[in-house]
């Protein structure tokens, strides 16, 4: 008998695992589902303090998959908490940490999600894994896939940063530029996986991509002697990473393992702010309208965001916030988290930083508070962004003669 049903966030309608495959059938593709836990019976399952934090598949008990699924070779999760005394000084908080998930196998937390839909397309025995990504997803699903030996073909916006579609095409995936928008790009990946019975791990309709995700909350909790942060940033586009916290520290505060939920604070682009328009104005955002995207954070562009149920309930019902940020405030994040923590994070991942900025100046955190910064993807997935971001910050190298008699002349100007 499974541990976990099934739930519409839309009405409320229960399924059995084996009754439904992605959404509700009563509302469409926008019928996401929520995975929902029996925690009595798994409390008797698992001593999360007795676990090893060895991958993500640790905590395979709170997870909807078989115990004997066969998972793919890539060592997915465990990824290091840094702490960070500069951080925490400059922007006033008691403590201050940031989750490099830059270090993941294909450089993003995407890898989470990725290696539950490949255990999952195991299950259904479904030969071919599809998504729509604008780069990182398709870069999870597409290096994942090939560890095992699976078939991808991933639909990705043509804009989206050639580096990222490279990793696609080095994996071996089968690419589909996309002459649009990302929402786009999910139409058409939807449809081509109806049709031709192609798995689907598009965030947002595949509800098994949260509980992927949520494993980055357990290791928060875990690496902190699981003791819950007061404030957990994120960037957000799709909504699915925010939505994902909330459910991992519900399941922990469910199971005993932490007794708090952290604030979540969820950072959005200026130019890609639907979430953080509609909780400002109260929107309703099954009815609010998509929106016309521009920012250089690639990864967090998003004209509707797919979870946005679920992004939205991590925020309220954490007593967290929406913030927004400017273009040239996530490039000035870039080379600040790189020359404090060493942590070289993309466009989208230093806007999580940006955003703890300006949440600080809010009075979203205060100087007793203890904060985990999360940092999705790694700078290498974008480095012309990050070119541009040295050149803002007016970080340039320095030229030198080869002639070794000119070298004393030139050091002598880092004294002056």
């Amino acid at each position: 008998m499974s541990h976990y049903h099934l739930v519409c966030l839309v009405c409320g309608r229960e399924f059995a695992p084996k009754d439904v495959e992605y959404v509700c059938p009563d509302h469409g593709d926008e019928g996401v589902l929520d995975v929902v836990y029996d925690y009595e019976a798994l409390a008797g399952e698992i001593e999360l303090q007795d676990l090893d934090m060895g991958s993500m598949w640790s905590y395979r008990p709170l997870l909807p998959v078989p115990s004997e699924a066969a998972t793919p070779p890539l060592k997915v999760g465990a990824t290091p908490l840094y702490e960070s005394p500069l951080l925490a000084r400059r922007s006033g908080v008691r403590r201050l940490w940031v989750k490099d998930e830059g270090v993941q196998p294909t450089g993003s937390l995407k890898d989470r999600a990725s290696a539950m839909a490949l255990v999952k397309a195991d299950e259904l025995g479904s030969a071919v894994v599809t998504t729509a990504s604008t780069g990182n997803a398709a870069a999870a699903l597409a290096g994942l896939a090939a560890s095992v030996g699976r078939e991808t073909v991933i639909f990705v916006p043509a804009a989206a940063p050639e580096a990222k579609i490279a990793q696609l095409l080095a994996y071996g995936s089968t690419v589909l530029l996309v002459d649009g928008a990302y929402n786009d790009a999910i139409e058409l990946c939807l449809r081509a996986g109806e049709r031709f019975g192609w798995y689907n791990r598009t965030t947002g309709f595949n509800p098994y991509m949260s509980e992927g995700k949520k494993t980055v909350a357990y290791e928060v909790a875990h690496q902190l002697s699981w003791e819950a942060p007061d404030v957990v940033v994120v960037s957000v586009g799709d909504g699915c990473i925010l939505g994902s916290l909330w459910k991992g520290f519900h399941d922990l505060i469910e199971l005993g393992a932490v007794d708090s939920m952290p604030r979540l604070i969820g950072v959005q682009a200026e130019g890609s702010a639907y979430l953080a328009d509609a909780w400002a104005s109260g929107e309703d955002v099954l009815t609010k309208a998509p929106i016309r995207p521009d920012t250089v954070a690639d990864s967090i562009s998003a004209a509707l965001p797919r979870d946005r149920l679920k992004a939205m309930r991590a925020v309220k019902e954490s007593h967290g916030a929406f913030v927004t940020v400017t273009d040239e405030e996530i490039l000035a994040a870039i080379p600040v988290l790189a020359r404090t923590t060493g942590v070289f994070a993309e466009p989208a991942a230093a806007a999580a930083w940006a955003g703890f900025e300006g949440a600080v100046q809010s009075g979203l955190a205060t100087a007793k508070d203890r904060v985990v910064v999360l940092s999705t993807g790694s700078g290498l997935k974008d480095v012309p962004a990050a070119l541009k971001a040295v050149s803002l910050a007016g970080l340039e190298p320095r030229h030198v003669s080869s002639d070794p008699a000119t070298l004393e002349e030139t050091l002598e100007e880092f004294d002056r």
